[in-house]
């Protein structure tokens, strides 16, 4: 069986995991070190970690807390985040990440994601796509963003998924601007254009507030898996919590041994409010 994958994602600023609404207003949520080895006990199949200012402020990668992930955490972890070339993409392997996650470069630099996929496979490449709302020309278009969606490119999204796979691209992570941060679920619209233009898995990225949008995205559209922070970070709900709603509810993921959302204290509200 083929099990859809729940992967928290750890957005890092100067050093500590934040989270905000439409890439704005950043609240801190902990040490990446600590949020990644917590995770990983809690059984998330992967884990996605991104330098969100890197690119915008024109510095490197942070090696050394790469590093430090995966000293202590077991799953595999995806990095990204100020990535301008292949000698970047081969420092953050050797630190001990299984993908990285170009953005920005990709678009500045589309034959780093050939570089990339020739040198480590098409397994470690992943595009990280950036997608926005915009009116141009009288019509609503989906249009990608770069530098932690500071910068719009003018490039169409599912055009531009096409391309990425083209040059080797193995998985992409979209992250609608438009949802994220807001928990009112996944941009279902985007996602399914996306994940049915590509023949590369697609991780649904951008709005999660409960496991009940969890569920919409991976049931309503061709999404392989799906990336979370909100309601892991702020404990509203665990991974063992969310999977196992989750499996209850027709959708097929690696249950781990964390405790239940039939605890004692009830289940959490499936939107992501508290126990019910």
């Amino acid at each position: 069986m083929l099990f859809h994958r729940i992967i928290p994602c750890l957005d890092v600023k100067a050093g500590r995991v934040v989270k905000g609404i439409n890439f704005e207003g950043l609240r801190d949520a902990g040490d990446p070190v600590e949020v990644a080895r917590r995770y990983d006990a809690q059984g998330a199949d992967e884990l996605v970690f991104l330098d969100i200012t890197a690119s915008h402020e024109d510095r490197g990668i942070m090696l050394e807390v790469v590093r430090q992930v995966a000293e202590h955490c077991f799953m595999p972890f995806t990095v990204g985040g100020g990535i301008r070339t292949l000698e970047d993409v081969t420092a953050l392997i050797q630190a001990g990440a299984e993908k990285v996650s170009i953005n920005t470069a990709a678009v500045v630099n589309p034959d780093l994601i050939s570089q990339t996929a020739r040198r480590f496979g098409r397994c470690a490449t992943v595009v990280n796509i950036d997608p926005k709302r915009v009116v141009r020309n009288g019509r609503t278009v989906f249009e990608v963003h770069t530098h932690g969606g500071r910068r719009p490119t003018g490039l169409e999204v599912v055009a531009w998924a096409r391309q990425v796979v083209d040059r080797g691209a193995g998985e992409i992570v979209l992250t609608s601007m438009d949802a994220d941060g807001t928990k009112d679920g996944y941009d279902i619209e985007v996602t399914a254009m996306v994940a049915d233009a590509v023949e590369v898995p697609v991780v649904a990225s951008g709005g999660c507030g409960a496991p009940e949008h969890i569920r919409q995205v991976l049931q309503e559209t061709s999404a392989d898996a799906a990336l979370a922070a909100s309601i892991f970070h702020y404990g509203i709900w665990s991974i063992g919590q969310t999977k196992e709603y989750l499996a209850r509810h027709g959708v097929a993921v690696r249950l781990t041994d964390d405790l239940p959302a039939t605890s004692n204290a009830g289940d959490p509200d499936p939107r992501g409010i508290g126990p019910a």
